[in-house]
């Protein structure tokens, strides 16, 4: 929540290994475009920073469509799924 009681949405990535957090980006409103441009320059990130990454979790929401998978695909990451009904 914001000071004026606005709910933000964070998109974040997590680095276990670097125990880094990655903020992609806040918006109140996110859509699945706006989901699908935080993982492209997430992508990009990685290849500059010349990191590896193997598996990304995520949950099932609507909000991450099919072209979302597809590019972390292009880059060699595996999207797992979080369990169904699982607590997040």
């Amino acid at each position: 929540m914001t000071l004026t009681g606005a709910r933000m949405y964070v998109l974040a990535a997590i680095e276990h290994v670097a125990r880094r957090v990655r903020i992609l980006g806040a918006a109140c409103h996110p859509t699945a475009a706006w989901v699908t441009q935080a993982v492209r320059n997430l992508g990009m990130e990685i290849h500059d920073a010349g990191c590896q990454a193997r598996f990304l979790i995520r949950d099932r929401d609507g909000r991450y469509p099919a072209l979302f998978d597809t590019i972390l695909a292009d880059t060699g990451i595996t999207v797992v799924l979080n369990a169904s009904r699982c607590p997040g």
